[in-house]
């Protein structure tokens, strides 16, 4: 049983992870490696001038890698709540967490087989924390916001769900603010 499963391996999983872990949760990511950031070329992510999008996923798994998140190549085909939090599947067996972070792209298709509410335009029904309508279930990135999407804007949904998750973690508002030594 891990704290934190990521589903999805773009900027707002990665996001979400680099937190969780950064902080001390035990973070597995799945990850089947189909972004759109390869496709993408970046000159309006704050504090780059300039990236390949798929250089910048080398230096964003980097990170999260540095702070032993597990990622997995894998596809999660189903996510089910249980009594202990949420169960997942790939084609390479179940995963147990106590939360669940959804950012599979576009695709509501696991969320919508959570039980998670989804809008009139598609979308997943999130808070401002980027909870879905199912406790300790979140959903980032282009699900949440259609065809609104900007990698910048999506790493900030992963990060606004991890520190959501560190906040209830904490029992008090989270803070995840470094200061040189």
């Amino acid at each position: 049983m891990v704290d934190v499963a990521v589903i999805g391996g773009g900027p707002a999983g990665l996001s979400a992870a680099l937190f969780t872990a950064k902080n001390g949760l035990a973070t597995v990511v799945f990850d089947t490696d189909e972004t759109w950031m390869h496709k993408a070329h970046l000159y309006n992510y704050l504090g780059i001038e300039e990236i390949g999008g798929s250089e910048f996923m080398e230096v964003a798994r980097g990170q999260v890698d540095d702070f032993e998140a597990d990622r997995q190549q894998a596809e999660v085909t189903a996510v089910e709540e249980t009594e202990a939090g949420f169960s997942l599947r790939t084609e390479d067996g179940e995963y147990n967490a106590d939360y669940v972070v959804i950012a599979a792209g576009d695709s509501v298709e696991l969320a919508e087989g959570l039980g998670c509410g989804v809008n009139d335009d598609g979308t997943v029904v999130t808070d401002n924390d980027n909870e879905t309508t199912i406790d300790d279930a979140y959903a980032a990135g282009r699900m949440i916001r259609g065809q609104k999407m900007e990698a910048v804007i999506s790493a900030g949904d992963g990060a606004v769900a991890a520190v959501d998750i560190l906040s209830k973690e904490a029992g008090e508002p989270f803070h995840d603010f470094d200061t040189p030594s």
